[in-house]
């Protein structure tokens, strides 16, 4: 009967790993859909970060072709006001 029961506890033993190994293979499962989904939203947040990426620098271009575009205005606005005040002074003189 000894025999028995210590094939018995061996066995209620293999069942029992058996019991542990069906759950760390599904736990494996799930970690392993969960690091593809993961690594799917890392994907689509590269993607776009190039994308913010392109559209910060196209808005920094014409931010920089606007102030461009100011500075030549007031250099326009110093010129014109520059020759009005010199043709008043030669004028006043005559």
């Amino acid at each position: 009967m000894n025999g028995n029961s210590h094939l018995q506890r061996v066995q209620d033993d293999a069942d029992e790993v058996k019991v542990i190994m069906m759950e760390n293979m599904n736990k494996v499962d799930e970690r392993s859909d969960k690091l593809g989904d993961l690594e799917t939203r890392a994907e689509d947040l590269q993607e776009k970060a190039k994308q913010f990426e392109k559209k910060t620098d196209k808005v920094m271009q014409q931010k920089r072709c606007e102030n461009k575009k100011m500075r030549y205005v007031f250099i326009g606005i110093g010129v014109v006001a520059t020759i009005v005040i010199i043709g008043l002074i030669i004028f006043a003189a005559v």
